[in-house]
């Protein structure tokens, strides 16, 4: 007799000291072991994980708790369709290897739901940082005002079906959680806020010049844009980074200029540059650590960041056929 009423589903890849704190909080909820199972998805091959679940698996008997695994990398998406096709639970809660849910996150959704409703979940998520934190840190606390992330989320099974899961073209882990939430309110799936279904996402550490690799994700955003261009416009981005191409064409002015000897060209397209350039290392700065590491690292990466980005952006829009500036 199944009596699984919610299904917890993770994607990982490779890392299981984070995913160890993660499972210790999901096996300390204040509901009936028999009442929720923990479905762990490994974004392809990690002998690591495996070990971390069996272990899990020989030591809890009392909890149910299933590992799979794809069989290449295909993103968190893929992942997250696996675990949910393969749920028990009438309810699917998401959350995220480096995430710890509070004792009581489980039973917050499902005192909210009722059987048949046409709902989807999204509970309080906190991200603790510093009183001067990293750019880093600040960008990732932004998920505490997210509408809707898969760090914390919940659907009923029978609704995921119905907007058929996650979209696997989004490859890595950026503005899949976004596609999700635009199908529903397509579909006309309430989507409820619950309080308190909490969960802590703390800032992983992170590499100096983060922000440069991040740039790859901005792809997606084309992708996000085709599928879904209203919503976009209304709860991503309202317009286009102009601020990008000014500082694109500044640089571009100026290298003409050198080009072709000539000093007004250069001068010109310098002062363009300097100025989209210093408003936004100052942007960058204003609310974030002063080091000496932190303040060159906001300087390179600004110079770096919208030609990248850009380039990324163009690329999306090529690959998904779209009109996407």
């Amino acid at each position: 007799m199944n009596n699984i009423k919610i299904s917890v589903v993770i994607p990982t890849y490779n890392r299981p000291i984070l995913l160890q704190k993660c499972l210790q909080a999901l096996a300390m909820q204040r509901l009936n072991k028999d009442q929720y199972e923990i479905i762990v998805v490994s974004d392809g091959p990690d002998s690591k994980t495996e070990r971390l679940l069996n272990t899990w698996i020989k030591r809890r008997r009392s909890l149910n708790i299933k590992y799979f695994s794809l069989f290449t990398k295909k993103g968190p998406a893929a992942a997250r369709n696996y675990g949910w096709l393969n749920a028990r639970g009438h309810l699917v809660a998401f959350t995220d290897d480096d995430c710890v849910p509070d004792k009581n996150w489980l039973s917050a959704y499902l005192k909210s739901y009722r059987t048949g409703d046409k709902v989807a979940f999204t509970g309080k998520t906190t991200v603790p940082v510093p009183n001067q934190p990293t750019d880093h840190e600040l960008n990732t606390s932004g998920l505490q005002f997210a509408d809707f992330i898969t760090a914390n989320c919940c659907c009923p099974k029978g609704v995921l079906k119905m907007i058929g899961g996650f979209d696997e073209r989004f490859t890595m882990a950026w503005r899949e959680d976004s596609d999700l939430q635009f199908k529903l309110i397509n579909e006309g799936v309430e989507i409820i806020k619950v309080e308190t279904a909490q969960v802590v996402h703390p800032v992983r550490k992170a590499p100096w010049g983060v922000s440069i690799k991040d740039q790859k994700k901005t792809m997606f955003n084309a992708l996000l844009y085709k599928k879904h261009p209203w919503l976009y416009r209304k709860k991503i981005q309202s317009r286009p980074p102009f601020q990008y191409y000014f500082m694109i064409g500044g640089a571009g002015l100026a290298f003409a200029g050198l080009v072709a000897t000539s000093i007004p060209l250069i001068a010109v397209g310098g002062l363009i540059w300097a100025g989209f350039t210093g408003s936004f290392i100052k942007k960058r700065l204003s609310a974030t650590a002063k080091t000496t590491r932190h303040i060159s690292e906001m300087i390179v990466t600004s110079v770096v960041i919208p030609f990248l980005s850009i380039f990324w952006q163009l690329y999306g829009a090529v690959k998904y056929r779209v009109l996407f500036i």
